[in-house]
């Protein structure tokens, strides 16, 4: 079985400095808007989010609520995966009510994760705008979705996979690019 190899896209140091370049962009456009809330998209997403609200808050000058979205039963897939979903806590305290909702995940690839925490997202409420913040968008959209935040534009092949590694969940902070199996075979 072939070797497959990983190319680092974003190391540790890079990574935090996207998310500081990110937490910016929201306080400069949405502060104006009234008040925030920072809603990560389980599992990566929600780490994310965690480290965003901290620094957009301090941007801002105020508090900025932070909630934590699970779309397991919201995908369009739900009823054809081989396995039952994982589920994960939905915690948005916040009243969502006019207010600007930024939904927060790792990569952005099909839309189909973003179109999911969307729906969710409305069944809890009506924000006045959602706004979504990824760390890495690599294309290949199947929806008409866009991000309004991006750490890193990462134009890749349907035949790679990029893994975006967490210090909370994986012990190190990275996003790396690999060849699929199918690919190497």
């Amino acid at each position: 079985m072939p070797e497959i190899s990983q190319k680092i896209v974003l190391d540790g140091d890079a990574v935090s400095r996207a998310l500081t370049r990110i937490a910016h962009e929201i306080a400069e456009r949405d502060a104006r808007h009234g008040p925030i809330v920072i809603v990560g998209i389980h599992r990566r997403g929600v780490h994310l989010a965690r480290r965003l609200a901290p620094q957009v808050s301090e941007l801002v000058g105020e508090p900025v609520a932070l909630g934590t979205l699970d779309i397991a039963f919201y995908r369009d897939d739900y009823g054809s995966r081989p396995s039952s979903p994982v589920v994960n806590d939905t915690e948005v305290d916040a009243d969502l009510t006019d207010k600007t909702v930024v939904l927060v995940d790792d990569v952005l690839y099909t839309g189909r994760t973003t179109r999911a925490a969307i729906d969710a997202l409305f069944d809890l409420g009506r924000p006045g705008r959602v706004r979504l913040a990824v760390l890495v968008d690599r294309g290949h959209r199947e929806l008409p979705l866009r991000p309004d935040f991006v750490g890193k534009n990462l134009p890749t092949s349907s035949s790679e996979r990029v893994h975006v590694r967490v210090t909370e969940l994986d012990g190190k902070d990275e996003v790396t690019v690999e060849p699929t199996l199918e690919a190497t075979a």
